[in-house]
């Protein structure tokens, strides 16, 4: 065990002591006590920490108190795969993770890497959350020890450059761009036409600086709390990738619980996700005008010029290699088939 973890687990024993969470036999079962306290780790993301300290309200408040949230912001207790795994041995109750850093412990959410699946936040919501194939999909995390509780938004990925504006592939083209190490997202770029080049993020915004790569590839809110338009004049809402993030709960934790203490952390956890959402759109906005105000040219591409790149991108087999890359890849179909549906319908 490594000293990080030795020194996260002393905590969470410590304010299990002070929480003075007790436990009941009831039948097979045991059930928690009236008090119950829940360790919640989230992450750095300015509408997640929002909605972490709703959640923790909202709990608070429905359940007079006998339920309290120990809310650790910022990924206090490790990244977020290691979140997700204390969550999965019973030291963190809850966490909050990118998809993208889960997909190793729970290969159906490579979709969510998938470049143009989705082509707005709309097709996100209604097809990608709460569609019935993508029920489904989330719901079988419990195959890795984790009960799956909410969707919320990190964002689209969008590019950024200080050349020109992108609007079509052939922008790209020869374009050194920053991207994560994650073969979906390499591939994607090399069919599109550009030089995809993996870099350390600490190592980005001075690499932009001294032009050692044309550009990057982010959510709005990571470009902007990061002032990485200090160093890039054009900001294109290419939205190619649609990263979310997923809470997860311990499933044993959850079933400890009375029915009516479920049900309070349920109504308190949709709540707190539709808040979240609500901020993550505002901050997104906000972001863009101050960027706007710095200087910085931002434009935004139509669906249609969305399915330039997304040819391109099913062309050179990437949404295969996604497939492939998923324990179940017939939700891919059914998705996709779903989408297809709901593009027909003009939703």
């Amino acid at each position: 065990m490594s000293s990080k973890t030795k020194s996260v687990t002393a905590v969470l024993i410590v304010l299990a002591l002070v929480a003075g969470v007790g436990m009941t036999k009831a039948g097979s079962k045991y059930k928690t006590q009236e008090k119950v306290n829940l360790i919640f780790a989230n992450v750095t993301s300015n509408s997640a920490k929002k909605a972490g300290e709703k959640f923790k309200e909202l709990v608070e408040e429905y359940s007079d108190g006998d339920i309290t949230v120990d809310l650790f912001q910022d990924n206090q207790l490790g990244d977020d795969k290691t979140a997700a795994e204390g969550v999965q041995n019973g030291d963190i109750d809850i966490a909050v993770s990118s998809s993208s850093s889960l997909s190793t412990l729970y290969k159906d959410y490579y979709i969510y890497d998938t470049p143009y699946l989705f082509l707005n936040s709309q097709e996100v919501y209604d097809v990608g959350f709460d569609g019935k194939a993508a029920q489904e999909m989330l719901k079988g995390v419990s195959k890795v020890g984790l009960k799956h509780m909410a969707m919320w938004e990190n964002g689209f990925r969008n590019y950024t450059n200080n050349d020109h504006a992108i609007e079509t592939p052939a922008d790209c083209k020869g374009q050194k761009i920053r991207t994560m190490e994650n073969p979906i997202h390499l591939k994607a770029w090399k069919s599109i036409g550009a030089n995809p080049t993996p870099m350390a993020f600490s190592e980005l915004f001075t690499a932009m600086q001294q032009g050692t790569v044309d550009g990057e590839e982010n959510p709005i809110g990571i470009i902007y709390s990061n002032r990485f338009y200090e160093v890039q004049k054009y900001i294109s809402l290419t939205q190619h990738v649609y990263t979310p993030y997923v809470v997860v709960m311990n499933p044993d934790k959850y079933d400890s619980l009375t029915d009516e203490q479920q049900k309070i952390i349920d109504k308190a956890m949709k709540e707190a996700s539709a808040y979240q959402l609500e901020v993550s759109a505002k901050d997104e906005e906000e972001g863009i005008k101050e960027m706007e105000k710095y200087g910085c040219e931002v434009n935004t591409l139509t669906d249609d010029q969305k399915k330039e790149f997304q040819k391109l991108i099913e062309d050179a087999d990437v949404f295969s290699l996604a497939k492939s890359s998923m324990e179940h890849p017939e939700y891919f179909d059914e998705i996709q088939k779903e989408l297809t549906q709901y593009r027909e319908e003009g939703k």
